[in-house]
């Protein structure tokens, strides 16, 4: 039999993430975060439950999400179940899950976050504009490491530019396609 262990939430951060780091040098980030259920009763009376789940982020990803997010602030968790156990101060033994993170997305308050923060000349966000988004499955987040949002020189659309020997002649892109009415899409 086949096993299977994953968890998707989205949900809101119940406090900031603490950071702390393992004896062999390993960060992790411990925060908390509230999923709603929301539905109506037979008699048609909404109803709404809060689900509270205490969630770990290991190395790289624990430190961006301290980094970036704090105290309410929504995000999109793919993760796994896991088992803590460990001796209370009266001596009984406690377990509780926690989803421990393998991927996550920062959300704006309204869904995922699908365009960044208006950008100024040069395709640079404004300093000190929103956090961008920051999607980790074992990457690294956009400019994490640099403080929040700088990186190299950006282009047209907020792509990294390429370096003068290495752009693509943006002017044969009319070429291959013919006229502005011949385009596929």
């Amino acid at each position: 039999m086949a096993n299977f262990n994953r968890v998707i939430l989205v949900g809101n951060l119940t406090r900031d993430p603490q950071l702390r780091y393992t004896p062999s040098g390993t960060a992790v980030a411990d925060f908390g975060i509230a999923v709603n259920r929301q539905w109506k009763s037979q008699d048609g009376e909404s109803k709404e439950d809060v689900c509270f789940i205490d969630v770990s982020a290991w190395g790289r990803q624990g430190e961006v999400i301290c980094e970036y997010k704090s105290k309410g602030d929504p995000i999109l968790i793919e993760g796994r179940l896991q088992m803590q156990s460990w001796q209370g101060q009266d001596g009984q033994k406690r377990t509780k899950h926690v989803v421990v993170v393998e991927s996550f997305q920062f959300l704006d308050r309204g869904g995922p976050r699908r365009e960044s923060a208006p950008r100024e000349e040069g395709g640079q966000p404004p300093e000190g504009g929103p956090r961008g988004e920051a999607s980790a499955r074992g990457e690294r987040a956009q400019g994490a490491g640099k403080g929040p949002r700088q990186g190299g020189p950006r282009g047209e659309g907020g792509r990294p530019q390429q370096p003068p020997d290495k752009q693509e002649d943006s002017a044969d892109d009319g070429d291959r396609f013919g006229s502005g009415d011949d385009i596929p899409f």
